[in-house]
């Protein structure tokens, strides 16, 4: 039985090396793959995943308007469907996603982050948090040691807490932090 998999993790936790592992390890195997990623996300190229590792494929490119069941079944049956930053599809995307699952008997691992800079949900990561057949969370540190829940925007050297929820960026842009960090770091700068 296929199920719909949500597996989320702050910035710099490795989702996208894991879902092109996770792509190899079907592949070697002799399974089909369709990875796929937002239309949203492209900063490494249009069709390009890439992991700060080094790991990179090609993927197929949704549009925000894209029907993904549609596409998956116009271009022919696979094995997998594998979505990196899914954080980033629609509500109904999702829900297009958890009826392949329902109906074709796919399984469909989706990565992404579960908030934003804020701290609020996406609404492709609320929407895969209300569907999800299994909710995994892939871990990372802040440097205080404790788990990464935070994905701290920086701009100018300090954490901002305003703008728009969606900014592109990697290291440049983006600190994993705990809330405990995140909260003092916003406080100690208002001071400043």
């Amino acid at each position: 039985m296929a199920k719909l998999y949500f597996k989320y993790g702050a910035m710099g936790s490795s989702k996208t090396a894991q879902a092109l592992i996770t792509r190899f390890n079907y592949e070697e195997r002799g399974m089909k793959v369709w990875l796929i990623k937002p239309a949203l996300d492209d900063r490494d190229g249009v069709a390009t995943l890439r992991s700060r590792v080094g790991l990179s494929a090609e993927a197929t490119v949704i549009a925000a308007g894209d029907d993904v069941a549609q596409r998956w079944r116009a271009m022919g049956k696979t094995d997998v469907i594998i979505a990196d930053e899914a954080q980033f599809f629609t509500p109904e995307q999702i829900d297009q996603l958890r009826t392949l699952v329902d109906e074709d008997d796919i399984p469909v691992l989706c990565f992404g982050l579960r908030t934003d800079f804020r701290t609020k949900l996406f609404p492709g990561s609320a929407r895969l948090m209300e569907l999800s057949d299994s909710i995994t969370e892939i871990k990372t540190i802040c440097d205080c040691g404790a788990k990464a829940t935070v994905n701290a925007r920086i701009f100018d050297g300090k954490v901002v807490t305003e703008g728009a929820q969606v900014m592109l960026g990697g290291n440049d842009s983006y600190l994993a932090m705990c809330h405990r960090c995140w909260k003092k770091r916003i406080a100690r700068e208002a001071q400043a």
